[in-house]
């Protein structure tokens, strides 16, 4: 019998498995139902209401605006302008340009699949990181828990083959779900463009930057599980991971972060994991520090900034997956089974 087909059975009967799985694609389908009821498509009717809208806060505007400069001539007359904060003269005191207010800003929320849809792609590999990670801990701690590692090795003495063999089953599996569900990802957000916004624009290299990006996400879920994976095995016990990942985020994250804001460390969030995690995903992110902002000859503020590419990321990754992974098949290897 092959061991690589049964621990592909066996994963798959896992009720955790399944319930978890099953979460992850609610909340992705809340994610899609949300955004479906919050956004309008733009017609005709709604763009002739934002232009009366636009309109009457042009009005209401001009009128705010006359007796303001009433009130400025009344109080100049009085002698008390001065005193009252009113401008030395009133009839600067001008209205707005209709121009100015822009029918634009009236419109109702809308999705433009090209415009918005990479956003989406994040919380997708959110959610597809967090169940590979909680399956891949659990799928293989439970083993240790249980005593099911030690009556394996048992029938099939070859230590690190077992266990890249329980990984590659997990990966199969994590991929097996998460392709289609990127594709159902797609194809929703294509339906909410359609009914409720717009899929104008959309070019064959707009289709590719965003495969690219679903693949990213794809392999950033991979990498997680792969860790999770690795942590419970080296824990010997699926808290072993988790607890590993909570104590990283509140005490190394948002500990961290604090200590850094305190001391003032310049581009703080370069030290945060998540922001390695955007950048992997959205190809750069740039940190701002404006702390030292410099005014142009224009008056603008221009902060020193500092970007994160896909690439850094990549190293960091790629680092952590090969540490994390040999010290867990190193443990394999050496310690004693009993």
């Amino acid at each position: 019998m092959s061991l690589y087909r049964t621990e592909l059975r066996r994963l798959a009967k896992r009720r955790f498995t399944r319930w978890m799985s099953l979460l992850g694609l609610l909340v992705l389908a809340l994610v899609v139902i949300g955004v479906f009821v919050t956004n309008e498509k733009i017609d005709a009717a709604a763009l002739a209401k934002a232009e009366r809208a636009a309109e009457q806060q042009w009005q209401q505007d001009v009128r705010h605006n006359e007796r303001y400069r009433a009130e400025c001539d009344k109080a100049k007359a009085a002698g008390t302008g001065q005193t009252d904060g009113f401008p030395e003269d009133c009839a600067s005191i001008q209205p707005p340009p209709r121009d100015a207010i822009q029918a634009e800003w009236f419109l109702p929320s809308t999705f433009d699949f090209r415009e918005n849809f990479g956003f989406t792609l994040l919380p997708l590999a959110a959610i597809l990181a967090l169940v590979g990670f909680v399956v891949g801990a659990s799928f293989v701690g439970a083993e240790w828990n249980t005593g099911g590692m030690m009556n394996l090795l048992l029938w099939r003495p070859k230590r690190l083959t077992v266990l890249l063999t329980k990984l590659a089953a997990l990966l199969t599996g994590l991929v097996a779900l998460a392709v289609p569900t990127t594709l159902l990802w797609f194809g929703s957000f294509w339906l909410v463009a359609v009914f409720r916004g717009s899929t104008a624009k959309m070019t064959s290299g707009v289709w590719q930057s965003f495969a690219l990006t679903g693949l990213r996400g794809l392999v950033l879920a991979l990498v997680t599980a792969t860790i999770g994976f690795a942590l419970a095995s080296l824990g010997r016990h699926t808290a072993m991971a988790l607890g590993g990942v909570i104590a990283l985020m509140v005490v190394g994250q948002f500990g961290l972060g604090i200590l850094l804001a305190m001391a003032g460390v310049r581009f703080a969030e370069a030290w945060l994991l998540p922001t390695y995690a955007t950048a992997w995903m959205q190809k750069k992110v740039t940190l701002e520090d404006w702390d030292t902002c410099q005014a142009t000859y224009f008056g603008e503020c221009k902060p020193d900034t500092m970007d994160i590419t896909w690439q850094q990321s990549s190293v960091l990754m790629a680092v952590g997956f090969v540490v994390i992974l040999g010290a867990a098949l190193w443990a394999m290897r050496r310690r004693d089974i009993s």
